[in-house]
């Protein structure tokens, strides 16, 4: 099992179509965006997608009612609780209590965005930010493969 993650895309549609045929050419099961995808019309990208989708809300993301309607409701306010394959994942944008919340072990992984830097943790919960898909802040694009059956995340830039 495989899952695609991404966060901060930030409306950079040549990004986002990048990350979609990475994560097509994958196989990847499932695909999470942590949050700042921006304006609805980044949906014609997603919804290229081979795999399911869950999103949640960044901190720019600013028309949330079209952003819903766009994604066919496959995204909800930050923080949000998904299962997958009996792993609770928690999806949140930004770090708030990051570190309390792993240590309590509450969680099998946390992803989160926001921070535009990746950030992959081995532990007690699993930490994994993509880094930023857009390449907007840092000048680096990057998203993460997950991959389940071998406990191990890599971060792909692209």
């Amino acid at each position: 099992m495989k899952i695609g993650i991404l966060s901060d895309s930030h409306d950079n549609m040549a990004a986002l179509i990048k990350a979609v045929g990475f994560f097509n050419d994958a196989g990847v099961d499932l695909v999470i965006h942590a949050g700042d995808l921006i304006s609805p019309f980044t949906a014609v990208a997603l919804k290229k997608l081979h795999s399911d989708f869950i999103a949640i809300y960044g901190n720019n993301d600013g028309e949330k009612a079209g952003l819903y309607q766009a994604l066919n409701g496959n995204i909800h306010r930050s923080p949000h609780l998904h299962t997958f394959h009996n792993k609770k994942i928690m999806i949140m944008h930004e770090p708030d209590h990051l570190d309390i919340l792993a240590d309590s072990g509450a969680y099998d992984t946390i992803i989160y965005g926001h921070t535009h830097v990746a950030d992959i943790r081995y532990g007690k919960t699993l930490i994994i930010n993509p880094g930023e898909c857009g390449g907007w802040v840092t000048g680096k694009r990057s998203i993460a493969l997950w991959n389940l059956d071998e406990h191990k995340v890599d971060t792909i830039p692209i």
